[in-house]
């Protein structure tokens, strides 16, 4: 079979390909069936951190790379080189065209980047089936971009153009939380009118889907999505909240300036610090004229000291792990209630800590936004909050309690079922495109 689906994620992806059992998820790396959604590109040449691959014959730029797990990790271990994480949001968007410098004076397109990790996904699919694959299920958000069309369509366009890029000539794309249903389908031995929340690192996607033995049968399910809606909040913005509310002030956010002249202090700039907290937009604070500028800004600063710290993080290009370390505390604040946050990379003995109500409010905003959305969903779909038979919940972010509580109040006669987060998608996706290359 010359077909595998991928779900393309913000934070993770995985690949599912057809084998004489059915779909199956591809080891990525090692055991792991999934991989963060990361390039590093490796500018020392002479220390390559474990796992590089060399760069691709006549590619710009000519350097080594690593992917997922391994890419964070050369970062966090502090080779030579430049990471690149959450590609996906960048879909739509302006950055799309837009060079990003990767060292050395290499400057790539950051639809480039995408499609370099798009290749790695299909050589792991072509290695794990044996033979070339030229058909492919991509999945993708009900919106890549929220309340604009041409946008979105935009943003599919650049996914199908680093798809073709790579060697993929058939392409397809299905709704994420459609191909959720489809996993959860298989498990199903009544008709029900199943809320998918698929909630991952980028968007908050629902789609209200009829599923049941008997459906299940039949390629064509249009008349199955009763509604589908979704919005662009997701993981990497309980991230931001995370890093703006426990970590940023350390830095300066929400700090003032001196009195000058007896006159009222003003706040110190905030740019910076909503940049330093956003994962694609990381990498831009590090531009060389920005850097200057940040540099010479220390006279907006109350405290020197906030400066000072700022201006570590930017010179050591420490963005990547502050917010990691953001993303850990929202984690583990959801597994203990609560979080201690090592910034020795900053300072030495620097430490915050992040307790379960402090983050509830951080995100407070962000989580109605997202109940509101499933409860509009199901409006669209014409059915009544009691009406559904069960919430399935999949993707990254659902592991996140202060969420899914919320979800499961909003629709209290519906039965809670918790699919793989990082899994059940490709899995869907998988059973489209073998009902679809196979039809």
């Amino acid at each position: 079979m010359t077909y595998c689906a991928i779900d393309f994620g913000t934070s993770n992806s995985a690949v599912a390909i057809s084998t004489a059992a059915g779909m199956k998820l591809v080891p990525l790396e090692g055991n792991h069936l999934t991989m963060p959604t990361a390039v590093f590109y490796c500018t020392d040449r002479d220390d390559l951190p474990p796992g590089a691959h060399p760069a691709p014959a006549n590619s710009e730029p000519p350097l080594a790379r690593t992917f997922g797990r391994a890419a964070v990790q050369a970062y966090m271990d502090g080779y030579g080189g430049r990471l690149m994480r959450s590609m996906k949001s960048i879909l739509g968007s302006a950055l799309v065209d837009q060079t990003t410098e990767v060292g050395e004076g290499y400057g790539v397109k950051y639809l480039d980047i995408i499609t370099t990790y798009m290749r790695h996904l299909r050589e792991k699919a072509q290695a794990a089936a044996g033979h070339e694959i030229t058909q492919v299920v991509l999945g993708r958000p009900v919106y890549f971009v929220d309340e604009d069309p041409e946008r979105d369509a935009q943003a599919e366009a650049s996914l199908r153009t680093a798809a073709n890029a790579v060697g993929f000539t058939d392409v397809s794309f299905q709704y994420e939380p459609i191909a959720a249903a489809f996993d959860y389908e298989q498990q199903t031995e009544r008709e029900q009118k199943v809320l998918v929340a698929d909630i991952g690192g980028g968007t908050s996607d629902f789609s209200v889907v009829r599923v049941g033995p008997e459906r299940m049968r039949h390629l064509d399910r249009r008349s199955d999505i009763l509604a589908n809606h979704g919005i662009h909040i997701a993981g990497t913005d309980f991230d931001r909240h995370v890093s703006l509310n426990s970590i940023m002030p350390v830095l300066g956010y929400g700090a003032y300036g001196p009195s000058i002249a007896g006159a009222e202090p003003r706040p110190v700039p905030s740019r910076v610090y909503f940049d330093l907290s956003t994962w694609h937009l990381i990498n831009t604070v590090y531009q060389p004229a920005r850097t200057a500028e940040l540099k010479n800004m220390g006279g907006f600063y109350g405290e020197p000291v906030h400066h000072t710290r700022l201006m570590k993080v930017i010179n050591d290009r420490l963005g990547h792990g502050l917010i990691s370390r953001a993303e850990s505390a929202k984690i583990d604040v959801a597994t203990q209630g609560q979080a201690q946050i090592d910034l020795a990379m900053v300072e030495r003995g620097l430490t915050r800590s992040l307790v379960h109500d402090e983050a509830a409010q951080a995100l407070m905003a962000d989580l109605k936004r997202i109940v509101a959305c499933a409860v509009d969903t199901v409006q669209q779909a014409g059915l009544k909050p009691e009406e559904v038979d069960a919430l399935y919940f999949t993707g990254g972010s659902t592991g996140l309690g202060l969420l899914t509580d919320q979800l499961e109040a909003a629709f209290p006669q519906a039965k809670a079922v918790r699919g793989d987060r990082l899994a059940s998608v490709a899995t869907g996706l998988g059973l489209h495109a073998r009902r679809l290359f196979t039809a």
